[in-house]
């Protein structure tokens, strides 16, 4: 949609007309916090991608605002486990193929990972979410994120600390 930076993502969202913004940002790796602060947005607008390790079967995505962090125990309850861990980054980026500041379920489709997103992202029109690569912004409305993704919503994180 007339950007400068087109990936898979992007060209994944043009051919299903999935409306959204492109947003280019510095490549070096950004957090959810440093990206709203960028684009002068809140932290609950900007989403993050955190990998989450169950004992058996693929790991999940869980896509929570950047002002929160991932409750381990609501996403364990969630997905029937007693007990699920997030991995260190260079497990992250081994487990999903891609740098970290830029892993992102859109570019994770067809990969076999089941994504969670926060319910807490349908309380804004539109969520900012990495389009796969660092330096790509994505926005776009957390109804269609979900459908694109095969998403379930829950409540899955608790505030920072």
């Amino acid at each position: 949609m007339g950007i400068l930076i087109s990936n898979n993502v992007t060209r994944l969202l043009d051919s299903k007309k999935v409306p959204y913004t492109a947003i280019e940002l510095p490549v070096e790796k950004l957090g959810a916090e440093e990206t709203a602060a960028i684009l002068n947005l809140p932290p609950e607008v900007v989403f993050k991608t955190i990998v989450v390790v169950r004992p058996k079967g693929k790991p999940l995505l869980c896509v929570i605002s950047g002002a929160n962090v991932v409750n381990l125990k609501a996403v364990a309850e969630l997905v029937g486990e007693k007990k699920v861990s997030i991995p260190t980054q260079a497990e992250a980026e081994n487990l999903t193929g891609l740098q970290a500041g830029g892993i992102s379920p859109l570019a994770l489709i067809n990969k076999g990972f089941n994504v969670i997103i926060d319910s807490s992202a349908l309380s804004h029109p539109e969520i900012h979410i990495s389009g796969g690569q660092r330096g790509l912004n994505l926005r776009l409305a957390p109804r269609d994120f979900q459908k694109i993704t095969n998403a379930r919503f829950a409540y899955i994180s608790s505030p920072l600390e």
